[in-house]
């Protein structure tokens, strides 16, 4: 048995001190964050079970080691006479997968002097690891006189290793990102694999290829792309060549390519390191299934796929009694993971979820209830992943939560785990901590020394923030019950400095209260969000038109005549470039619309002014690809034009008519009747629903 020094530590702490101290009153005495403590006392729990012992926790979340005085002083007697450890029992796996992939072949004794640990340790971690990496479709052997040999293609390869350093080393790298960009990281090498200059160089230029952009990646979508991309690097200087049968999905994945491309190229004219075509194509098939920043980021054409999530929001409001149906946020969250989610379990790329089996511990029925509306409406998928389930049963915990909100202090969440975490969170701290009024969340990349941390009363973190001279209280991505003792104490403690300067402080004769200051900022962003819903249904309502082609005539010309019309009335400029946007669209993929004769044409441009929203019947139906791949016999072309940068209200309006023309058989029936007071009624009713409820839940 193998224990770690720090792991050695906290039981000694936690026998001399029975009951008085907490997870956190430990990080403090070794110097380290509460959720490094919480890991380590997971290793502690099963360590003292050897002993017939058990961790417990006293009314006041102190630590308590319990059992008989026998097996307490057997425990004590082998932390004595043991030796600690100090490379815990994952960082040597990581050796080992990082030996093994260095190595087609690796002798057991090599391997076992490599690590500093005993033949027999190694086949238990050599165990483990065959179990975790079978997941890839990756092979561990052992051979007597032999050796290991690790067998599978390149591309399942180099996705374990970023999983790995995902699933086991999240915090560590970072803490090391960050300490890089400061240059204050001194190590020859990051976790036994990154050459700090190599991963400067790789970090640098993904943050600066998806800053500021529609397609910003969320936080751990970026750290992901960081890992893929320094893997890929680093592979290809080793020689590993990787094989990649794409040719169906070049098109598809065409924009990630060019992203890719980029990438690589600035990589290789400032490292000296060749990219092969293939090794781009597999960074554009990651990237293409990778996660997107919030659901501002969602394409507002993906018709199929919404209708799916409605009836999934739908299923899952009947099983728990709970209508969500409403919920905007929750329909458009849920989209905006849906699309890159369904892509990786296309390609059989695998979902990383940190926090999988504590969503499932903790929030079983509704697991259970998204997991039956999954299966049941995405039935083409045999065996849907729970990794994707968890994570979609944070969006619907994030909506359940959001419900019951009510609150009076301003916090700020530091949260790199991804926007349905990161709401979660925030969410849960709403319910759980009554006294706070409002929570603005920012990943640890919005971060920056000029940013004033004194306007927040409370800031809280899920990592540790090394950079941070600012005080804050480190927590569980989920809110453990400790995090809420530990928020709720701050707060008592610190009554006297968060109420200073806002209900208490002596106004001088002409100065605004505090209070009303804040308040008046609120009623702006409420009247500017307001305007911006108001200004977009205008736009549709004001520039809906429809037209009945009373002559055979092209697709082309059909869209060439809408342009020139819509250029007429001042509402777009170049309709040959517009045009120009609606082909390379087509070119992406199929946009007729299955089981119907609509076929929706849209496209972002620059040279568009304002949203438009336009339906053409034409007298002849003719034939055009759908979005699931299969011909669809065009009769009414529905045209949806907007221009290349918009408000998230913006995205919302446009997203809400996509999404409403499948909605029911009788909005098939209406978007396809060629009745123009029909058409612009439904219009009129699908804006009123949304003002009626949206602005409702969000406000």
């Amino acid at each position: 048995m193998y224990i770690t020094t720090r792991e050695k530590a906290i039981i000694e702490l936690i026998i001399k001190t029975s009951g008085k101290h907490t997870a956190l009153s430990i990080a403090s005495s070794l110097n380290v964050s509460a959720r490094t403590v919480q890991r380590d006392l997971k290793a502690v729990e099963k360590i003292i079970q050897q002993f017939d012992l058990r961790l417990t926790r006293n009314i006041n979340q102190g630590l308590v080691i319990e059992g008989k005085n026998e097996q307490i002083f057997r425990l004590i007697q082998h932390l004595t006479s043991s030796e600690a450890v100090d490379q815990p029992p994952q960082e040597r796996k990581l050796r080992l997968l990082l030996a093994i992939l260095e190595e087609d072949l690796y002798k057991i004794q090599g391997l076992a002097s490599h690590l500093g640990i005993s033949t027999a340790t190694l086949a238990a971690y050599l165990d483990e690891l065959a179990d975790w990496l079978r997941h890839f479709q990756l092979q561990l052997t052992r051979k007597r006189g032999v050796g290991v040999e690790l067998t599978g293609t390149e591309a399942n390869k180099r996705r374990a290793l970023a999983h790995f350093f995902l699933q086991y080393f999240y915090d560590e790298l970072i803490e090391k990102l960050f300490l890089l960009e400061k240059g204050t990281l001194t190590e020859e090498k990051i976790l036994h694999y990154f050459i700090p200059d190599y991963l400067r160089e790789v970090n640098s230029h993904v943050n600066a290829s998806f800053h500021n952009v529609p397609s910003r990646l969320a936080d751990s979508g970026f750290l992901e792309m960081v890992l893929h991309t320094y893997i890929t690097l680093q592979r290809a200087q080793s020689q590993y060549r990787i094989v990649m049968e794409v040719n169906t999905l070049e098109m598809e994945i065409a924009t990630e390519y060019d992203v890719m491309l980029n990438i690589c190229r600035r990589l290789e004219s400032k490292l000296d390191i060749a990219f092969s075509e293939q090794d781009i194509l597999y960074l554009a098939l990651i990237l293409k299934g990778t996660k997107l920043r919030g659901s501002e980021a969602i394409p507002y054409d993906s018709i199929v796929l919404a209708q799916k999530i409605k009836n999934v929001i739908q299923s899952v409001s009947s099983q728990i009694h709970m209508d969500l149906t409403n919920d905007f946020s929750l329909f458009q969250g849920l989209l905006a993971h849906m699309e890159p989610s369904l892509f990786r379990i296309k390609q059989k790329m695998e979902s990383f979820n940190p926090l999988k089996e504590e969503i499932i511990r903790k929030y079983p029925v509704l697991f259970m209830a998204v997991k039956n509306s999954v299966d049941e409406e995405f039935k083409d998928i045999v065996d849907f992943p729970d990794d994707e389930i968890a994570f979609m049963v944070l969006h619907f915990g994030s909506a359940l939560v959001l419900m019951e909100e009510n609150l009076s202090i301003k916090a700020l969440v530091i949260c790199p785990t991804g926007i349905g975490t990161s709401k979660m969170l925030a969410s849960r701290i709403k319910k759980e901590i009554t006294e706070i009024d409002s929570i603005d969340i920012k990943s640890i990349k919005d971060i920056s020394e000029q940013m004033d941390m004194k306007a927040y009363d409370l800031i809280l973190s899920t990592v540790r923030l090394p950079f941070m001279n600012a005080e804050y209280i480190l927590v569980n991505p989920l809110l453990s019950e400790e995090n809420i003792t530990t928020i709720k104490t701050f707060l008592h403690n610190n009554i006297e400095n968060l109420t200073k300067g806002k209900r208490y402080q002596q106004v001088e004769l002409g100065d605004p209260l505090p209070a009303q200051a804040e308040q008046n900022i609120e009623l702006t962003d409420l009247l500017q969000d307001l305007k911006s819903v108001q200004e977009s249904i205008e736009a549709i309502i004001h520039n809906f038109r429809f037209y009945r082609m009373d002559m055979l005539v092209s697709q082309e010309q059909i869209l060439e005549k809408m342009l020139l019309r819509a250029e007429a009335e001042n509402l777009l400029s170049n309709p040959a470039v517009v045009l120009n946007s609606l082909r390379e669209r087509e070119t992406k993929g199929g946009l007729g619309i299955p089981d119907t004769n609509i076929a929706l044409f849209h496209a972002r441009d620059k040279n568009v002014r304002e949203l438009i929203f336009q339906i053409a019947h034409l007298p002849d139906p003719c034939l055009v690809k759908g979005m699931d791949g299969n011909e669809v016999l065009m009769k009414n072309l529905l045209l949806m034009l907007a221009p290349a940068e918009l408000s998230k209200r913006e995205q919302e309006i446009v997203s809400l008519i996509s999404t409403n023309i499948i909605e029911s058989e009788e909005a098939i029936l209406v978007f396809s009747s060629a009745n123009e007071e029909l058409i612009y009624k439904r219009l009129e009713t699908i804006f009123v629903l949304y003002l009626q409820s949206n602005i409702k839940i969000n406000r």
